[in-house]
């Protein structure tokens, strides 16, 4: 069977648009129309939570508005909307008041109750938290969190705070105070005092205090712990409380008389009261041999001691510290860093004052001042309740320092987990984490398998659902969300991951496919598990991303297979299409309950100040297909008709019927279809293979369908294309889900084509190759390319010796320093056709479409130009015949050639000079003595252009040759300066040629010889000594310019000794060039490209001395003669004053025009005495 033919296919593919009148959306059967949309106040975060709940009354949709209060308490609160009837509006339930504790002293501002809200085991309750909830402990707050179950009539039922915190026990303090001469001033002190008693929860059951006792060289009680009741009046008695000043600081006296005396029942101290001392001291003691004996004493009776340094005197006289904080430490408890302080002067002891406040407040709440558990736990932030249990699993993050942890609750009983439960796992507070445990015989949690997020800071794991997807009692997948998570365009897109676990082990299974990446969006700020929205017995879920859409929010629906979830949504629902002033709408959702009771889960979303109840629609199962007639497509046989011309065909029918869910009808269902021909088309392809009678590729129509089958037939013509025979891969989708809202569906159809290739129906080709190259190419040599040269040519023949070869085509793969260009067509009429790839240097030719029959040949050119840019030593080429037949000897189906190629360097050389002739005066006379260049003759410059064309020269040589001397030694030319340009790419060996005898550093002495250079006419190299000037010209560029510029002088001296009548003087250069890796280009062609060039310049010197003299004397002979009194009036043909014309003439004429007067047999008619009156006169 030939490759590909067997089931050469055309496909047809079938697209369910909508209901007539709908545009085309994705799989659906959420409805937007009649959506409810319920509205709250928005500035109290109203929709922040939602909840779908039911009691005898009727349906309600529950709301949290966790800042219900704003501006006043913020409290919170949840509303009941009422789902029957047409009110828009919800009732506020005044739950915050009647949410507390009434064994403590509750903070209900701020505790945002309806933060969280749940259901409950029991379908006709449900609870909400308020994990900011606080208690007050003395002057101190705590913030374990509170929640409450709220019964079917909207009443809250008995509150529970599992981390509800014990307030700390009676405490005393005696605070000693150093009243010696160096504690200056003392307002500081007092103000210090009264700022720690506000600070202080002082009353009988609390805390007492003493002081106090101020010491110097004595210890005095101020009053004891008993003498005052209130704080105001303790902070009244400590205000009027004076120095009394000392010449020496006894401070472990002052320490041991407030240890035997301050605690006393006597003097107010309580029994189980814990015992305090603060110490406050400016100086080192004097008494320092009683410390050891007086802090083991007040460690064996458990007196906590803070130690307070001020250093102010120290400072003031630049006394050394270190000894004193040294002391202080040595009485402060450890750890020293919690128990001890350190001011710089008396004035900063009211700046420590709130922060010894709260030291003293650990020792009050925890008894002993360590960090803190659950004070600060805010159990109550999120919260799930089980199935199989009643249990309500609390998350508590706050806990532990902000570990955080979980608190299982029921009615009966809390169990908080212990910090040591999580603390291994979670001891990377920088990653978001989500971990998996059971709980053990004895209550405690045992970690078995955690997952980490791939972002840090995209709060991985702080939406969880999980989804029984089969619905078999079994959770199949836990869905994960990370709403910030931010791409690489730093947008905070977000991100849900799909979860699989066996036996509490994770799996990674992928993530959901939502928002566009190129705004925020927020994608899984809120997941909800839904029983079954399509009706095809598995659980679905919807994901929320309120920011998407400019902040208005979308919903994606997803729905479940088996146990698994698709990851492309079927269901894209945006908020603004909903009412245009919703915000974040998808913040919260609930899809738990049927509300309108169609079987069928309804949707409710929170979203800023609104909450949207949308209602699930019933749906239709359409089953499509589609059969043909014929059920092959034969390219051959052409039967139909279009525009006048005979084309292959086949017809098609389209069929439908439905079923529907629920089972109550609903039909029939109007819907509109697309049917597309060849859907997937190839980049190669730019149409289709087939059309319709429409003369298009897709057809729309409209049809009613219901349970009963009904079909379309339609007509289908195969248009000729290169691929008609080609397989063509497609899906069937055997069932098409088509809602109510119809849902996308999409079928692929195929027909294959059929071949005449016997009765096997195996095509068994056998195709030879044969090459030819051009007549422009050399058959030994290599081929000189240039730019107006650059065609190269090939003649390809393809015979086919057996059965039919489809799709037959001859490929050519080419080095990149060629490209194509064109064909030369058959002279056959054969159609051939070519397409080339830049990037793949190939080439594919289609020959004799569709088939190349049995003993046909075709014969055609294949033309190619070189790149220029890209050169090679070698140009080649590879031709290989194909086609979609088997081929029966592929040996011959191959050619390849290889040209060598050369380029042509198209290097141009040419000059300019300052002088083209010379003529030296008989009457100068040859100097010896030379001084300046100026002693030596005329300056003599010229110039030598060097110029690229189309090809790049690595390295090229220029060698000038200048005349320097004639065949004696007289000195011709002497060489003054040479420059080249661009400096740094050419440069010239001139050390030895420019100014050799240093003229103008030093006098010279020139000698000039007799020589006769009659008949000499030439003065070059070989009839006179010349010197080389060497060059080098890099990095040559394509048409670029390169100059050497030489300036000499000629020897007068020379001239005035030799006898010669004319003389031209030249000097000639030869230039080659290294071609390095660009290109090969022969010596030969250089040499043709400066032959132009090789005539540097042609110096013609007059030294014709007689005819200087005759000159002389008919000169004379004229000036008499015209400066008569008549002269000016004699005619032209006057044969006596005619030279003296032409010769006065000739002084204000080119010399060659003055040869032509004087040699021509008859003078021109313009040649007239007023004319050379006029040139007299002008000279």
């Amino acid at each position: 069977v030939p490759k590909g033919l067997a089931s050469g296919l055309i496909s047809l593919t079938l697209i369910s648009i909508g209901p007539l009148g709908i545009p085309r959306s994705l799989s659906f059967n959420v409805g937007t129309a009649g959506a409810k949309v319920f509205s709250g106040p928005a500035l109290e975060e109203f929709g922040y939570t939602v909840k779908q709940f039911r009691n005898h009354q009727g349906k309600w949709l529950l709301v949290g508005s966790p800042w219900s209060g704003y501006n006043q308490d913020r409290k919170g609160d949840i509303y009941k909307c009422e789902i029957r009837g047409s009110s828009s509006g919800c009732q506020r339930l005044n739950l915050q008041n009647s949410v507390s504790m009434s064994t403590v002293k509750n903070i209900n501002v701020n505790m945002s109750l309806g933060l969280t809200l749940t259901h409950t085991a029991t379908e006709d309750k449900f609870m909400t938290c308020g994990p900011l909830w606080a208690q007050k402990c003395g002057s101190q707050y705590y913030y374990p969190g509170i929640c409450a179950e709220v019964n079917p009539l909207f009443n809250p039922l008995s509150s529970f705070s599992p981390a509800l915190q014990t307030c700390g026990g009676p405490m005393d303090i005696a605070i000693i105070v150093d009243g010696s001469n160096s504690i200056y001033p003392w307002p500081p002190i007092v103000a210090f005092l009264k700022k720690l008693l506000e600070n202080l929860d002082i009353g009988p059951d609390n805390t007492q205090v003493s002081v106090i006792i101020q010491y110097g060289v004595e210890p005095v009680v101020e009053f004891h712990l008993n003498a005052y009741k209130t704080k105001d009046s303790i902070i009244a008695a400590a205000a009027n409380i004076l120095q009394r000043e000392g010449l020496e600081t006894n401070t472990f006296r002052a320490i041991e008389f407030a240890r035997c005396n301050a605690f006393l029942p006597g003097n107010g101290a309580r029994p189980g009261a814990s015992k305090v001392m603060v110490v406050v001291t400016d100086g080192e003691s004097h008494d320092k041999n009683l410390r050891d004996d007086v802090i083991r004493k007040c460690e064996s009776e458990k007196i906590t001691r803070f130690g307070i340094a001020v250093l102010g005197y120290y400072i003031r006289n630049d006394i050394d510290t270190k000894n004193l904080i040294a002391e202080i430490k040595s009485i402060a408890s450890t750890p020293t860093d919690r128990y001890f302080f350190n001011v710089s002067a008396e004035e900063a002891l009211l700046e420590i004052a709130g922060s010894l406040g709260d030291r003293i407040f650990n020792i009050e709440g925890t008894g002993k001042g360590g960090d803190f558990q659950m004070e600060m736990s805010q159990v109550g932030f999120s919260a799930h309740q089980t199935k199989k249990q009643n249990m309500i699993m609390l998350g508590a993050v706050g806990a532990y320092g902000w570990s955080g942890t979980v608190v299982h609750y029921t009615t009966q009983k809390s169990d908080i987990f212990p910090k040591t439960a999580f603390e291994r796992i979670l001891e990377d507070r920088n990653h978001s984490s989500l971990l998996v445990y059971i709980i053990n015989g004895k209550g405690q949690p045992t970690v078995i398998d955690s997952q980490r997020g791939d972002q840090i800071g995209s709060y991985y794991g702080s939406v969880l659902c999980p989804l029984d997807v089969d619905k078999d009692g079994v959770s199949d997948l836990l869905l994960v969300g990370a709403p910030m998570f931010m791409n690489e365009q730093q947008k905070e897109i977000g991100k849900v991951h799909l979860l699989s676990f066996t036996k509490g082990i994770l799996s990674v299974q992928g993530f959901l496919k939502g928002p566009s990446p190129v705004e925020n969006a927020r994608f899984g700020m809120s997941v909800s598990a839904v029983p079954d929205l399509n009706m095809d017995g598995y659980s679905d879920v919807v994901v929320g991303a309120p920011l998407e859409d400019n902040n208005k929010g979308v919903i994606y629906v997803f729905n479940g297979d088996k146990k698994r979830l698709r990851t492309q949504y079927s269901q894209k629902i945006l908020g603004s299409k909903l009412d245009p002033a919703l915000q974040y709408f998808g913040r919260s959702m609930d899809a738990s309950s049927d509300l309108n009771d169609d079987t069928i889960p309804d949707v409710s979303v929170g979203a800023y100040g609104m909450v949207v109840q949308l209602w699930s629609r019933g749906m239709a199962v359409v089953t499509a297909r589609a059969t043909f007639n014929p059920d092959t497509v034969s390219i051959l046989s052409k039967t139909c008709r279009v525009s006048g011309r005979l084309v292959s065909c086949f017809n098609t029918s389209v069929c439908f019927s439905a079923t529907f869910r629920p089972k109550i009808p609903v039909g029939p269902v109007a819907i509109r279809f697309n049917l597309t021909l060849d859907a997937e088309l190839q980049s190669s392809r730019v149409t289709s293979r087939g059309q319709f009678r429409n003369s298009e590729r897709v057809l729309q129509k409209d049809i009613r369908v219901s349970t009963r089958e009904v079909c379309e037939t339609l007509e289908v013509f195969v248009q000729v294309k290169k691929d008609n025979m080609k397989r063509f891969d497609a899906d069937l989708l055997n069932e098409v889900c088509l809602c109510f809202l119809l849902c996308q569906a999409l079928l692929n159809y195929c027909i294959p084509f059929s071949k005449d290739c016997g009765s096997d129906d195996v095509c068994l080709s056998d195709l030879l190759l044969k090459l030819k190259k051009g007549e422009m190419i050399p058959s030994s040599s290599r081929m000189l390319v240039s730019f107006k040269d650059k065609r190269l040519s090939f003649t390809v023949s393809v015979t086919n010796k057996k059965e039919n070869a489809y799709n037959t085509q001859v490929t050519a793969t080419y080095s990149k320093n060629l490209f194509f260009a064109s064909i030369s067509p058959p002279s056959d009429g054969t159609e051939v056709k070519c397409t080339s790839t830049k990037e793949s240097l190939t080439l594919s030719c289609q020959v004799g479409y569709p088939a190349l029959r049995q003993n046909q040949e075709v014969t055609f050119g294949i033309n190619f130009d070189f790149n220029l840019n890209q050169l090679q030593t070698e140009a080649d080429v590879s031709f290989e015949a194909l086609s979609d037949s088997t081929e029966a000897n592929p040996s011959d189906n191959q050619a390849s050639i290889s040209v060598p190629v050369h380029y042509d360097s198209e290097i141009s050389l040419s000059r300019e000079a300052n002088l083209n002739f010379y003529v030296v005066d008989m009457d100068n006379e040859a100097k010896t003595a030379v001084n300046t260049f100026n002693d030596i003759g005329p300056e003599f410059k010229f110039s030598l252009k060097v110029s690229t064309g189309n090809f790049p020269v690595s390295l090229a040589y220029l060698t000038v040759s200048l005349p320097s001397a004639t065949a004696r030694g007289n000195p011709l030319l002497y060489v003054t300066g040479v420059k080249t340009e661009p400096a740094g790419e050419v440069s010239c060996e001139v050390t030895s040629l420019v100014n050799p005898l240093k003229i103008s550093e030093k006098p010279y002495t020139a000698s000039f010889s007799k020589e006769n250079l009659m008949g000499t006419e030439d003065l070059n190299c070989k009839t006179a000594k010349c010197q080389p000037m060497k060059c080098v010209l890099k990095d040559m560029g394509i048409k670029s310019d390169f100059f050497v510029n030489v300036t000499t002088r000629i020897w007068n001296g020379t001239f005035a000794a030799v006898r010669i009548d004319r003389t031209f003087i030249y000097s000639s250069s030869f230039t080659c060039f290294k071609p390095g890796v660009k290109g090969e280009v022969p010596v030969g062609v250089i040499a043709g490209s400066v032959i132009g060039g090789l005539l540097l310049l042609a110096l013609v010197i007059g030294l014709l001395w007689k005819v200087l003299y005759a000159f002389s004397l008919l000169l004379t002979y004229c000036c008499k003669t015209l400066f008569t009194a008549d002269a000016l009036s004699l005619s032209y043909q006057d044969q006596e004053v005619l030279p003296c014309h032409l010769l006065r003439l000739c002084a204000s004429l080119p010399l060659p025009l003055c040869l032509f007067l004087c040699l021509s047999p008859s003078p021109p008619v313009w040649l007239l005495p007023e004319k050379v009156q006029a040139a007299d006169a002008e000279h």
